[in-house]
C-alpha cells in the first residue's frame, strides 16, 4: 500500500477529516459523563448499589484509559484509518448493547466495551492531527481538540439531562446511550472515504508484558476504592492498595526490561524525554482527577440531595461548559510571552473557584446565582489551562513519535477521571453516610478538590520555571 500524500491543512479534505475524527473524539468523551445525569434514573430502574453506579461511569474510563497506549501502538502498526473505523464500530456496538442492558453487571460489562471501542479510535485522532496539520493550522486543530477533550464532559451533561427527561419512545436513561447509534453509523459511512490511507509500519509491536503489567496496576488501585467502602474496607482492599502501589514500581521495571531488549515499551524512552512531557502528564492527570470527581459528586448532591431533575441538573454546568469552550478556543489570541503563565493562572482560578463554591455551600445547598457565577470560574480556568498544556507539550514532539505521545496524555487524562471518580465519589458517598448534613459532605469534598486543582497549579509552575 501506497503512503498517500498529506493532505492540505486548508483545504476541503483537511476539514472533512478534522470534522469526522473530532466527532468521533466527542462522541468517546460524551460517554465518560453523559451518564452522570442518567444516575438517578439507573439506581431507580436497575436498583443499583452505590458502588455499582461508580464502576457503570468509571469502568468506561479505566477500558479506555489503559488500553489507550495500546490503541495507539495498534494505530501505527495497522495504520490509524483502519484502527479508528474498528474501534468506531465496536463502539457504536457496544453502546447500543448499554441501551439495551437488563441489569447492573450487564451494563457495567457493556460499558468496559464501549471504553475498548473508545481506546481504539481516540489515539487516532491526535495523531491524525499531528500528521494531517502544520505550523498554525495545526495549534488551530489542537486547541478545537482540546476544546472537545473537555467541553465534551461537560456537554455530556447537558445532553444527558435533555435526554432523559425528553424520554423518547419512553428510553429513559437508555437514551444516553442509544443516541451514539445512529452518530456512529453516519461516521462509519463516512470515515473510509473521507480519513487518509497510509503504510502501516510493521516494526511497531504491542508491549503486551507493560500493557498488563498497567492493566493489572490500574485495577488493583481504582476498584478497591470503589468498592471498599461499602463493604467496609475489608484487609483484601488494603492488600490491593498497596499492590498497586507498588505495581507502579514494577511497571516501570518492566518498561525498562523490554526497552532493554530492543522492542517497544508502551512508554518509549525517547517520547518521555521530550521537554515537559511528563510534567504536563502529571498536571493533566491532577485536573482531571478535580474536574471528574467535581462532576460526578456535584451530579449526585443535585438529584439526590436538591431533588433537581437530569435536565436541570445538566443545565447548572452550562457556565462551565460555556466558559471553558471560550477560553480553549480564544486562548491563542493571547501575546505568545504569555502562553506559559497562563497554565497556572488558570489553574488557581480553578482553585479559587472550588473554594468559593465550598463556602457558598457551606451556607446553603441552593445552587443560587453566586454558586453559578463560581462554576463559570472554574470552567474559565480550566480552560485556560488545557489547552495551552497539550499544545505546547506536544509541539516538542516529532511527527513520527505523535501516536506514543498523544497516547501519553490523553492516558493522563482518563486516568485522572478515573481516580478523582474513585477517590471523591468514595469520599462523598462515606461522608453523606456519617454526617446529618450533605451539605457539609460537598463542602468538604470542594475543599479537597480546591487543594487539588492548587497542587496541580504548583506542578505547572515547576514546569515553567524547568
Amino acid at each position: 500500500m501506497l503512503e498517500a500524500p498529506v493532505p492540505d491543512a486548508t483545504g476541503r479534505r483537511s476539514l472533512a477529516v478534522l470534522v469526522v475524527i473530532l466527532t468521533g473524539q466527542f462522541m468517546a468523551v460524551l460517554d465518560g459523563s453523559i451518564v452522570n445525569v442518567a444516575i438517578a434514573s439507573i439506581r431507580s430502574d436497575l436498583d443499583t448499589s452505590g458502588a455499582a453506579l461508580q464502576l457503570i461511569v468509571a469502568g468506561y474510563v479505566i477500558a479506555y484509559a489503559v488500553l489507550l497506549i495500546a490503541g495507539a501502538r495498534l494505530g501505527d502498526r495497522f495504520t490509524q484509518r483502519r484502527m479508528f473505523i474498528a474501534g468506531l464500530a465496536v463502539f457504536t456496538l457496544a453502546s447500543l448493547a448499554c441501551g439495551l442492558a437488563w441489569n447492573e453487571v450487564s451494563l457495567i460489562v457493556f460499558r468496559f466495551g464501549q471504553g475498548v471501542g473508545a481506546a481504539a479510535l481516540a489515539p487516532q485522532v491526535m495523531t491524525l492531527i499531528q500528521r494531517t496539520f502544520t505550523g498554525a493550522a495545526r495549534a488551530r486543530a489542537l486547541g478545537v481538540y482540546a476544546a472537545i477533550v473537555s467541553g465534551g464532559l461537560l456537554a455530556g451533561q447537558i445532553l444527558g439531562g435533555l435526554i432523559v427527561d425528553a424520554d423518547l419512545g419512553g428510553t429513559g436513561w437508555r437514551g444516553v446511550f442509544l443516541v451514539n447509534v445512529p452518530i456512529g453509523l453516519a461516521l462509519l459511512v463516512l470515515a473510509p472515504r473521507v480519513l487518509p490511507v497510509t503504510d502501516p509500519r510493521t516494526d511497531r509491536t504491542v508491549d503486551g508484558p507493560g500493557l498488563v503489567t498497567l492493566t493489572a496496576t490500574v485495577l488493583l488501585l481504582v476498584v478497591p476504592l470503589v468498592l471498599g467502602r461499602e463493604l467496609g474496607f475489608p484487609l483484601w482492599s488494603w492488600l490491593c492498595l498497596g499492590a498497586g502501589v507498588l505495581g507502579i514500581a514494577v511497571f516501570v521495571q518492566v518498561e525498562r526490561a523490554v526497552a532493554g531488549r530492543g522492542r517497544d515499551p508502551l512508554f518509549a524512552p525517547q517520547v518521555l524525554g521530550a521537554p515537559g512531557l511528563l510534567a504536563t502528564a502529571t498536571t493533566l492527570l491532577l485536573v482531571m482527577a478535580t474536574f471528574g470527581g467535581w462532576l460526578f459528586v456535584s451530579t449526585i448532591h443535585m438529584q439526590s440531595d436538591l431533588g433537581y431533575s437530569a435536565l436541570r441538573t445538566g443545565m447548572q454546568f452550562l457556565p462551565v461548559g460555556v466558559m471553558f469552550a471560550m477560553a480553549g478556543l480564544c486562548w491563542q489570541r493571547v501575546p505568545a510571552r504569555l502562553h506559559a503563565s497562563m497554565i497556572p493562572f488558570g489553574l488557581v482560578v480553578s482553585a479559587a473557584a472550588l473554594g468559593w463554591l465550598a463556602w457558598l455551600l457551606a451556607d446553603s445547598a441552593d445552587i443560587g446565582a453566586q454558586a453559578a457565577i463560581a462554576f463559570g470560574l472554574f470552567g474559565l480556568g480550566n480552560g485556560l489551562a488545557f489547552s495551552p498544556l497539550m499544545t505546547r507539550a506536544l509541539a516538542a514532539v516529532p511527527t513520527t513519535l505523535a501516536a506514543d505521545a498523544g497516547g501519553i496524555l490523553v492516558t493522563s487524562v482518563q486516568l485522572g477521571t478515573v481516580l478523582g471518580i474513585a477517590t471523591i465519589g468514595s469520599m462523598l458517598f462515606e461522608l453523606a453516610g456519617t454526617t446529618a448534613d450533605p451539605v457539609t459532605a460537598l463542602h468538604l469534598l470542594c475543599m479537597v478538590t480546591a487543594l487539588v486543582a492548587a497542587a496541580s497549579a504548583t506542578v505547572a509552575v515547576r514546569r515553567i520555571r524547568r
